[in-house]
């Protein structure tokens, strides 16, 4: 459309826009907008930029702590880890260009995490994903499935960042609507880190890196609507990344912050070039001045509003000192990145867009970023009285248990991710001590004897079931994957993804699950520091599931105190940790036996998991055991099955027996009971795990030893670890 366009009812529409958000446009120019300038505001005022819809809610949130270097508002939240260290790390969402361009926009999703690490001045060292699709029988979920697997882990690989972990679920409310979100970790020197600021009136606006195209074009106001059957068209909406550049645009802005030579810096994600200089004149309370005829440009023709709104990859916006400017070019030279001087910072709080000496748009840098806030309506949801009824004397208890385990082990959702993993760098994987396939993926701080440990967690049929619950557990299950693999939980960054916002009973699950959040990491001391919200997540048949992912990092302060989770030896004792309940609902073991998703989730007492967290960090700091392993998705018989076939050596067996009481064998097996870990010891270390369990007060009891060839559970389940670990690695790759 030209920038001459006259703004219509029908154009405001389009461009995402209400008539009342039109009319508070108006009042705050004092005049109208033209077409360049709505632009501006539609982008700005999306979901995807503004958080209009969430803002209200996500004050819930803790935020503070002693641990905690920056919270959310800037590029990436840091929290502390000793030594004058510090961990950058971020969730970004790419759902709905996933679903119209899997391959690029993956790719893109990862590679924009990595771009808002290391503008921190921050080093990235670790991805990690997670990921929601429709059932793996379907052909255009298999397509989306590999494309954006293979957009993902190629992206890693080129720009040089190793990929340490994740998770996926498969369920039918994904389908057409993929949730694919992205984590990227970084280690920085706090005293060094650096802010999106546009600083000190005068210096100079550069734009670094790769030129600007038509490609993401609107892609912020596209990722805040619905997807329909014109949204799945929309490939042009959809920004391509392009790797190498990433790799040597990253390596530049780090040698020139390094050098202290960058005085702000903003990755240009979302609404590309007006987001940059929007936000960090905004920040900095100066304004910015450009001229887009300054903007290296890809294509031919780009007007004002497609140059300003364009998404096109691999781009920053840097403010530096205008006495420094020839150091800077040298080393934007030595790595041949393109660096071109767009603009300057003034003094009037505006955003003023000019093209050849004629301006093209002008608004106040406030204007643009208080974006209007939104006090949604409520409603609890009224599938929740149907859904959460379940009658377990209705459900028939399986009589060949073994047959169940092999069914589970073999469902997408639980089988093993080799086929994932497999595309991923090794050669990158230096500095990763624990990769994909354990409880958390961790990485060594280079120069140090400390590590990282990262993971990302959310079970959606919970939040279904039971939102405020669901967002307890993926908070709870998150700090003890983190804690299994000897880390202390640290801090999270949150994915939010929901459908729209305007639902009543939609944005109740938002605040519940958020609520919910909240209660998790206040109990567990485990602030939320940065994070993406992602609504309009739907498709034809509704809403997807509501998935708040939670990602956490943890700290090692000594790297030689990992663990992971699969048995390592024969004649260790087998300890469980905690309390089995007779819990069925929201199970994996119900949804693929009976294909239900009933019942109630499980239930949690915040105060009994840190009593089981505690007990686990300690046995493992005393190096009393040689593995750990949480106990969530299917249960406890498949945590077991875990143990036995994830050693990437020898496969170790066990012969377990389980004192059920009154609770029925499946929910023994499969329930999915919280604040649970499975811990194997030698014999000598026994009788000091259950004293420190005792002293914690925590259950805690000898379920059996490792050894042998058959994962044996007394009177239940005898299956050969042989023939459970061919149908567990192999499940996926057979859908395919």
């Amino acid at each position: 459309m030209s920038v001459d366009a006259v703004i219509t009812k029908e154009v405001i529409e389009k461009e995402g826009l209400t008539q009342e958000e039109y009319r508070l446009i108006k009042k705050r120019l004092g005049r109208e907008p033209n077409y360049t300038e709505l632009g501006l505001f539609s982008a700005m005022w999306s979901e995807h930029c503004s958080y209009k819809n969430s803002k209200p809610v996500l004050k819930l949130f803790p935020t503070k702590g002693k641990q905690v270097v920056q919270g959310p508002g800037e590029n990436a939240g840091v929290v502390d880890i000793g030594d004058g260290l510090g961990v950058a790390f971020k969730v970004e969402s790419h759902n709905h260009p996933s679903a119209v361009e899997p391959y690029k926009a993956a790719a893109t999703g990862g590679g924009g995490c990595i771009r808002d690490i290391f503008t921190m001045n921050a080093r990235p060292i670790a991805l990690l994903d997670s990921l929601r699709l429709g059932s793996l029988k379907e052909k255009r979920v298999k397509f989306l499935f590999k494309n954006i697997i293979k957009g993902f882990t190629d992206y890693a690989n080129e720009a040089g960042i190793p990929v340490m972990g994740g998770e996926i679920y498969f369920d039918e409310s994904f389908e057409g609507n993929p949730l694919v979100n992205a984590m990227t970790v970084g280690v920085l020197k706090i005293k060094d880190m650096v802010k999106a600021r546009a600083t000190g009136i005068g210096n100079l606006v550069l734009i670094v890196g790769g030129a600007t195209g038509r490609d993401g074009v609107a892609g912020a106001a596209f990722a805040s609507k619905a997807i329909d059957k014109e949204a799945e068209s929309k490939s042009s909406a959809v920004a391509v990344g392009d790797p190498k550049m990433g790799r040597i645009l990253r390596e530049a802005c780090l040698e020139l912050m390094a050098k202290n030579l960058v005085l702000g810096m903003q990755d240009m994600g979302a609404a590309g070039l007006i987001c940059s200089i929007a936000e960090t004149s905004y920040k900095a309370k100066t304004g910015i001045e450009i001229d887009i005829a300054l903007v290296p440009r890809k294509e031919e023709g780009m007007n004002a509003y497609e140059v300003m709104l364009s998404e096109s990859q691999e781009r920053m916006l840097a403010i530096v000192d205008k006495n420094k400017l020839e150091e800077v070019k040298k080393i934007f030279a030595k790595w041949n990145v393109q660096a071109d001087i767009i603009g300057k910072v003034t003094d009037d709080g505006m955003v003023c867009v000019k093209e050849n000496g004629v301006t093209v748009a002008e608004v106040a840098a406030a204007a643009l970023v208080e974006a209007p806030v939104y006090k949604r309506k409520t409603s609890r949801p009224k599938y929740l009285a149907r859904v959460n009824k379940l009658d377990l004397k209705k459900i028939r208890e399986p009589k060949n248990l073994g047959t169940i385990l092999m069914r589970l082990l073999t469902n997408p959702t639980l089988a093993g991710k080799g086929w994932i993993f497999k595309h991923a760098d090794t050669k990158l994987a230096k500095n990763i001590i624990v990769p994909c396939g354990s409880d958390a993926g961790v990485a060594a701080v280079p120069g140090t004897k400390k590590a990282i440990a990262a993971t990302t967690d959310c079970n959606s049929i919970y939040c279904y079931l039971d939102p405020f619950c669901g967002g307890v557990i993926a908070v709870a299950e998150a700090a003890r994957n983190i804690v299994c693999s000897g880390g202390k939980p640290l801090a999270i960054t949150d994915g939010i993804n929901f459908g729209n916002p305007k639902n009543p009973e939609v944005f109740w699950q938002f605040k519940q699950a958020a609520q919910g959040i909240s209660k998790a990491c206040r109990a567990l001391n485990t602030p939320v520091v940065s994070g993406n919200v992602s609504f309009n997540n739907e498709n034809p048949k509704g809403s997807v599931d509501p998935t708040p992912i939670i990602g956490m990092v943890g700290v090692l302060k000594n790297r030689n105190k990992v663990m992971t989770q699969y048995f390592k030896g024969a004649n260790d004792t087998v300890i469980l940790l905690g309390k089995n309940k007779e819990e069925l609902g929201g199970s994996e073991y119900l949804k693929t036996i009976y294909n239900l998703k009933k019942g109630k989730c499980p239930s949690i007492d915040l105060n009994a998991e840190k009593r089981v967290q505690k007990t686990v960090f300690e046995t493992i700091s005393k190096g009393l055991v040689k593995s750990a392993h949480d106990c969530s998705d299917g249960g406890l018989a498949v945590a077991l099955a875990e143990c036995c076939i994830t050693n990437p050596g020898k496969k170790i067996g066990a012969e377990i027996s389980l004192k059920g009481g009154k609770i029925r064998a499946d929910a023994l097996l499969f329930g999915e009971s919280q604040s649970r870990a499975i811990l194997s010891a030698k014999k000598g270390n026994v009788k000091k795990i259950l004293q420190l369990a005792r002293r914690n007060k925590v259950p805690a009891s000898v379920i059996g030893r490792t050894g042998g060839s058959r994962l044996a559970i007394e009177g239940l389940i005898d299956q050969p670890v042989g023939r459970m670990y061919k149908a567990w690695s192999r499940a996926i790759e057979n859908y395919l």
